[in-house]
């Protein structure tokens, strides 16, 4: 799991050090308990050019990789003293960065005003997001396209994170290494770095899909992992079945029961969701945005996408996209 925590002139030290520290010492625990994907995390400090940044504070960060075209797995990005508007200016390339990171499947974090990074990309837009509080009123301005969500502290929409504050990104980010690196070792971290205790991640968040809601905790897994996989190919349910220590039969009843779909049904339906957005908010070619969802003929992604939405990739996306055209601004939407 390769890691990106932004570094940005004016940001709020402790909106990058407590993410950062946190997904350290969960690499550290993993470590300790001989988990096999603690060698795969990989923590980076990126920004524009590889200088120590000297912060409002006094404070110097050092990053350690520039904004290029290294993929990560996930991005967290800090939140800012006072007005984000003179650094949106300045760092137009972050923001393309940013959409790159997410058409090539990072999970996207930000925290407090670093949400307006994401929002500035476009990638919001028609989602869930929150903010810090005493900018509420300005970012619904700036982004009216944007559903802010004032009553919570931490918003999900896909790969797109948004937490309020750093105590709700403490939340978010244990959040994660409990999917992704084990419930042990965010118990463990929730103990060791927050003595109070902490409300549940669910009861702080907004979630735009709530499809999941159901008991079975196995099946929960395995979603999660339908939804990390979706460009797996082939797919051999058997894998997922053994992984998860049940027998196929018992596997494929077990998910029906709790979702209503076949697990390769579910998983058709993650992979359509993705090429949806990605037809959406990138400019990626129909050929590349079905590489990305698990299909390797062209022909057969857009059968089943048309399957689905009754039209194909290419009329899907030039139909939405003239529907997003504002006639009051200057350009198209791209």
């Amino acid at each position: 799991m390769k890691i990106a925590h932004i570094v940005l002139p004016h940001m709020l030290v402790t909106s990058f050090s407590n993410a950062y520290e946190l997904m350290y010492a969960s690499r550290m625990k993993a470590l300790s308990d001989r988990l096999p994907i603690a060698k795969k995390i990989q923590l980076h400090r990126v920004s524009t050019a590889i200088t120590p940044i000297e912060m409002n504070s006094g404070l110097i960060v050092m990053p350690d990789c520039n904004l290029d075209n290294a993929q990560y797995d996930m991005v967290f990005i800090p939140a800012l003293w006072r007005s984000p508007a003179p650094l949106l200016r300045k760092n137009a390339d972050l923001i393309q960065w940013l959409r790159y990171q997410w058409e090539h499947g990072a999970i996207i974090n930000a925290t407090g005003t670093g949400v307006c990074f994401v929002a500035e990309s476009g990638l919001l837009d028609g989602k869930a997001a929150t903010t810090h509080w005493h900018y509420f009123d300005t970012f619904a301005r700036a982004y009216p396209n944007v559903n802010l969500k004032r009553q919570h502290f931490i918003t999900s929409a896909g790969k797109l994170f948004c937490a309020a504050s750093i105590n709700a990104q403490t939340d978010l980010v244990l959040h994660h290494v409990q999917r992704f690196i084990g419930k042990d070792v965010s118990d463990h971290l929730s103990r060791h770095f927050s003595h109070e205790v902490r409300q549940p991640y669910d009861r702080l968040s907004f979630d735009q899909e709530k499809e999941n809601a159901h008991p079975d905790e196995a099946i929960l897994q395995s979603q999660l992992w339908l939804q990390n996989n979706i460009n797996k190919n082939p797919f051999h349910l058997s894998d997922l079945s053994e992984l998860l220590g049940m027998s196929e039969r018992n596997f494929s009843r077990r998910f029906k029961f709790a979702t209503g779909l076949t697990p390769l049904q579910y998983l058709q339906s993650q992979r359509h969701l993705e090429a949806q957005d990605l037809l959406k908010n990138s400019n990626l070619s129909i050929g590349e945005i079905a590489y990305r969802v698990g299909y390797q003929d062209l022909s057969y992604f857009s059968k089943r996408f048309k399957k689905f939405n009754g039209t194909t990739p290419r009329q899907w996306r030039k139909s939405l996209r003239a529907k997003l055209f504002n006639p009051t601004q200057d350009s198209t939407v791209e």
